[in-house]
Order: structure tokens, then sequence, then C-alpha cells
């Protein structure tokens, strides 16, 4: 075989192999352009409070003839936070084998003095000279906030062992949001019970508040001393909590009983000396 024979091949081939990785490219970019969109979201707009992240599930596929690690980022306002989870792991990249889809999931963090309004957030995912791109939005509708105090502010008490106490309670509505279900719930010491009426807040408008009665109820024979109660407001979107000293103090009757028990072992004891002592 002569030396220009084996150039032509060799011009072939080189030939050949551009023309087949000029096809493969051009044949990847059809189907991105032809085939249903290689980067989705199932949800393009979600719509919920400043003081919550808002999830996005995506697919991303990767349509070219080999394997491709994709980097990942999003366009975000000012102080907002973006996080990347493959398989529940946070990722900067994925790495997607030919003609295969990713699940990538997409937490947007917005600041809580985030305003209320619509927010475009471009999410790009990109690999070499490509990009794909994915347009979400975040509809900021104001922020969830209560919280839980007296009328003084004052959250100390002081109780009779066997008795009943009432409690004012105020609940506030502290964000811009309407706030729905509020329930009540408290942890006591053992034996104890703190009731309330309503025990449910149906409905609390942004910056309202009201007012609700705790009823304690310490029972008898309750030591002496300083007992701690916790009572929680909340509802699926807010909650609050605020921990109650309550001092315990022995009835004036228990006093006097137990005085008169002390006088009477004196008493006692003063007898059988004076009876028994001679001897």
């Amino acid at each position: 075989m002569s030396a220009t024979t084996t150039k032509h091949q060799r011009r072939m081939t080189r030939s050949l192999y551009l023309f087949v990785l000029l096809f493969s490219n051009q044949v990847w970019a059809q189907a991105v352009n032809k085939s249903s969109p290689p980067f989705t979201a199932r949800l393009m707009n979600i719509e919920a409070a400043a003081n919550t992240t808002f999830n996005y599930n995506t697919k991303l596929k990767n349509v070219a003839p080999v394997s491709r690690v994709f980097q990942l980022f999003a366009g975000l306002p000012p102080g907002w936070n973006a996080n990347f989870k493959v398989e529940g792991m946070s990722v900067t990249s994925v790495n997607i084998d030919s003609n295969r889809t990713a699940d990538v999931s997409i937490e947007i963090v917005p600041t809580l003095d985030t305003k209320p309004g619509k927010y475009e957030i471009p999410i790009t995912a990109l690999v070499g000279s490509d990009s794909l791109k994915l347009n979400l939005e975040a509809v900021i509708k104001g922020t969830y906030g209560v919280t839980l105090t007296t009328p003084s502010g004052k959250l100390s008490e002081d109780v009779t062992e066997g008795s009943t106490k009432e409690l004012q309670l105020v609940i506030k509505n502290t964000g811009t949001i309407a706030l729905d279900n509020l329930d009540l719930s408290a942890q006591n010491p053992s034996q104890w019970q703190l009731t309330f009426a309503p025990a449910k807040i149906l409905h609390l408008e942004a910056g309202a508040d009201t007012t609700i009665v705790a009823t304690l109820q310490v029972p008898d024979k309750t030591l002496a001393g300083d007992y701690m109660t916790n009572v929680t407001v909340r509802n699926n979107n807010a909650n609050a909590k605020a921990d109650f000293r309550i001092t315990v103090k022995t009835s004036v009757l228990t006093g006097w009983l137990g005085l008169v028990i002390i006088l009477i072992a004196l008493g006692a004891v003063y007898f059988l000396i004076r009876k028994y002592g001679r001897r």
C-alpha cells in the first residue's frame, strides 16, 4: 500500500469522525428543541409566607449522547438563599447519564422582611457552553407570627395548694396574615390541671389579639415551693410558648392544723414526763 493511499485513508477517517461528532451534536440539539423540555418543574409558581421555605420539585434530563455534569445556579433577590438537593443530599452539581433524568429539589428561603409580591427566580443548569433554564416564581403573601403573654406581661403567680387560680392569657397575631385554628396546650407538674376557655381560636386577623382564660387547679397536699407550667399556642404556620412560674403556698387551715398537732404532741410528752418522770 502506498504512502499516498495511507494518507488518504487517514483523511477519510478524520472526516468521518468529524461528521459523526457533528451529526451527534446536531441530533442532540434537535432533540432538545423538538422533544419535551429537558428541565421542568411540577409547580412553577408557589405562594407562601416570607418566613417559610419554598420547595420546588424539578426534573433535569440529559438528552446528550454522553453523560454530563450539570452545574446548578439560582438567580435570587438580595439576601435570599437557595439549596439544591438530589436524593436528599445538598449539591451544587449533578452527573446525569445519557438519556437519563435526575430529580432535583430546590429550596428557596426568602428574607423575613421581604415585601409581599411576585418574585422571579431563574434557575440555570450549566454544562460546558450549553445551559438549560427554568423560570420559577415565588409569591410572597406576608408573614406568620404569634405571641403568648399576659395583660401585664407577668409570667408568675402565687397559688394555695388544693385551690384553683384563673390566669389571663393574651394571644396576638404579630404577622401580616390571618391565623386559623390556633390550639392551646400545657405541660404541667404531675396531677396538676390547666384548662382553657376557649381551647381553640378559630380565626385571628393580622394585628389582632384575644384573651383566653386559663384555669389552674393545684391538687391537695402539694408541697410548698416553685413549679413551672408551660403553655403553648400553635397551628400549622406559627407557634409561641410561655413559661409560668407558679409559687405554691400552704393554706392557713393546714398551717393551723399542723400547729395544733405539734401542741398536742408537746402536751403528750409533757404529760408522760410528769406521770412517769418521778419513778
